[in-house]
């Protein structure tokens, strides 16, 4: 399968494919890059320091306490400016949230729906507040009650709640640079929608207005700040991809090529012989046979 690109990743990542959550002090985060790999967790943030957010096309500089609600399906860059930087995470996958009856989909909160502004500016009696919530989360995933996560959940609902009374941060700049930030925030997103693991999970981003829905701009912007950039269209950034997947998938997989034109987001497998054949000059069948 195609080798993502390595990165220095937090060791609090380790236990989350497990519980479906974990919370933690930044400070004991110090080491790490802050960039989490997974790409099916949401993260809260309560964090008081100096830094740059660059999410989407946009650039928050902030300073103080704030809270920042990341959601997995955009990627983003923390650039910490001060050399103390403390604070709280809480990381957990929407299944784990979702277990409880009365949630409701992450992807129509406010805080975390795409094109959002995902960072609040706290006070200082909030912040005394919301340490004191993600403190009793940390004390809670120690403990062996049996129905810790109900409790758990609760608490995020809490910090969610508590958030939604907030007014977000709209202190951000539109830098000259906006035009690479955006190509890199799209080659990012890009790359999380693979490598294809399952056929039950099919390629959902597949055209350039879906990754301009996705990053709420317009389609326009997009292609023209990925044609500035990188000198290809986003189309065939997106098809250079999904080729390359393709040919991984034919070659390093036991999946027949209907089930891999569907894990692709092809309709029917006559659709993506066709692609294929069109982008290689060559065969599904061919690639595979050329292998055997």
């Amino acid at each position: 399968m195609p080798k993502k690109i390595t990165r220095s990743i937090s060791e609090f990542n380790n236990d989350l494919k497990l519980k479906g959550f974990n919370v933690f002090q930044i400070e004991a985060d110090s080491d790490a890059t802050r960039i989490y790999s997974r790409k099916d967790f949401y993260k809260i943030c309560l964090t008081t320091g100096k830094s740059i957010i660059n999410y989407a096309d946009r650039s928050f500089e902030q300073e103080g306490t704030i809270l920042f609600f990341g959601n997995p399906h955009i990627p983003y860059s923390w650039e910490t400016l001060t050399t103390t930087y403390i604070g709280y995470t809480v990381l957990f996958s929407e299944d784990f949230f979702l277990m409880s009856d009365r949630s409701e989909s992450l992807q129509n909160s406010p805080l975390f729906k795409i094109g959002g502004t995902p960072i609040l500016k706290i006070t200082e009696g909030q912040r005394e507040f919301l340490n004191t919530i993600f403190k009793k989360m940390i004390e809670e995933q120690k403990t062996d009650y049996t129905y810790k996560d109900e409790l758990i959940r609760n608490y995020i609902n809490l910090i969610i709640h508590e958030a939604l009374k907030l007014q977000p941060s709209e202190h951000y700049d539109q830098h000259k640079n906006a035009a690479s930030r955006l190509t890199a925030v799209f080659l990012e997103l890009l790359e999380r929608q693979f490598p294809i693991e399952t056929t039950d999970r099919p390629l959902q981003l597949k055209t350039a207005q879906d990754y301009a829905n996705n990053l709420h701009v317009h389609v326009n912007y997009l292609n023209r700040a990925i044609k500035e950039v990188t000198g290809k269209s986003t189309t065939t950034h997106i098809t250079e991809r999904i080729i390359s997947e393709a040919k991984a998938l034919l070659q390093h997989t036991d999946w027949n090529i209907a089930d891999i034109a569907i894990a692709l987001g092809f309709e029917y497998p006559t659709y993506f012989n066709n692609f294929f054949k069109r982008m290689t000059g060559s065969t599904p069948t061919a690639i595979r046979s050329a292998e055997v």
